[in-house]
């Protein structure tokens, strides 16, 4: 059984990062050819608890059937409806450098739910040139794209240095909805959501893992020889 959107409010922010994960498994289940999943193992498939999960999902009003589990397609269907993932957003890319132009060929934005309709850069030398079949245009573009396109989120993929110029930007032609893969952080007004990609602290964080494990084994070698002994 599912609850009706009007009657679902107040999900937890907490709750809706984790909603992704979720329909990331259920759609490996879906192309495994498997129809219904217990929460146990659409859990370990998350990298959660069980309990957790079941806390989630009901959130969305979704509880599973007793001894049959979840239907994956419909539990999908709830999860994309929730994220918003059942209609198109139009995406725009600002910033044309290496790491733009591998998010402009990324195939899986249109399978996620997401358009990009255009793809902008500063750099009048730039301009005119095609991406994955988009012509780069200039930032005076975007307004008329939030006008004429609906432009909904904005990705900004430049140096930090000009990070917050973009976003200046962005926000004055009404873009609310903004993903940042510059390493600095964006000062926005209220009602402009930023969601942050920094892969180099989250490579910090692995060598931080790393460097413990790599400690922990060190400390572990003299307790070996004292066994031995």
């Amino acid at each position: 059984m599912s609850a009706e959107p009007s009657a679902r409010r107040g999900i937890p922010d907490a709750t809706v990062a984790r909603l992704p994960e979720y329909l990331r498994a259920l759609t490996g289940f879906a192309e495994r050819g498997i129809t219904s999943v217990s929460s146990e193992e659409l859990a370990a498939a998350a990298g959660v608890r069980s309990a957790k999960l079941r806390k989630d999902l009901s959130h969305l009003g979704s509880y599973g059937v007793r001894g049959v589990g979840y239907e994956v397609d419909h539990l999908a269907y709830q999860i994309s409806r929730e994220l918003g993932l059942t209609q198109d957003w139009p995406v725009a890319i600002v910033g044309m450098g290496n790491l733009g132009h591998a998010l402009a060929a990324y195939s899986g934005f249109a399978t996620r739910g997401f358009r990009v309709v255009a793809l902008l850069d500063q750099d009048e030398k730039l301009h005119g040139q095609e991406i994955a079949g988009i012509a780069v245009q200039s930032m005076d573009a975007l307004p008329s794209l939030v006008q004429e396109q609906g432009l909904a989120i904005g990705v900004i993929a430049t140096p930090a240095a000009s990070a917050q110029d973009v976003c200046n930007q962005l926000v004055a032609a009404g873009v609310s909805s903004i993903l940042n893969f510059a390493p600095s952080v964006l000062v926005v007004p209220e009602g402009v959501d930023v969601r942050k990609v920094d892969l180099s602290t989250e490579l910090q964080i692995l060598a931080f893992h790393e460097q413990r494990k790599a400690l922990a084994g060190e400390g572990l070698r003299p307790l070996a020889k004292a066994v031995v002994r």
